[in-house]
């Protein structure tokens, strides 16, 4: 038990930087808890998401100082907006066909998640899940 546990605290050592990009607690929950599972199992799922809970209250995936910024980047673009019936809310998931994801370009900072448009509302996603980690507009 002392060994997992101390593998659990290595992990979240590890998660820390992983996690510190999600904008709430509950995200940054749900983010440390995914990735201590991929690392650890259960133990460190359990540690990855206090870890995540606690950093993610502090900074966003998309910065507030970039939002503005990458908000104009997709207007740019002109994705077709998905329809979708459902309330696009963060932890939301998106249905796994028929929505477009887009690369994030690096200038923003934002790796391993995409970017979509849904009820004319720009959102980053998980793509592996497809869950809605936040919204930009």
């Amino acid at each position: 038990m002392r060994k997992i546990f101390s593998y659990a605290l290595a992990s979240a050592l590890v998660l820390v930087p992983l996690t510190a990009k999600a904008d709430s607690v509950s995200r940054g929950a749900a983010a440390g808890a995914h990735a201590g599972d991929k690392a650890l199992g259960v133990p460190g799922a359990i540690v990855g998401g206090a870890v995540g809970g606690v950093v993610g209250g502090v900074a966003a995936l998309l910065g507030a100082d970039q939002s503005p910024r990458f908000r104009e980047y997709v207007v740019a673009e002109r994705h077709p907006s998905y329809r979708w019936d459902e309330r696009v809310v963060v932890g939301a998931t998106l249905p796994a066909a028929g929505v477009e994801y887009y690369v994030v370009p690096d200038e923003y900072g934002v790796r391993g998640y995409r970017y979509t448009v849904v009820n004319d509302r720009i959102v980053l996603v998980d793509p592996h899940t497809h869950r809605i980690v936040q919204i930009i507009g």
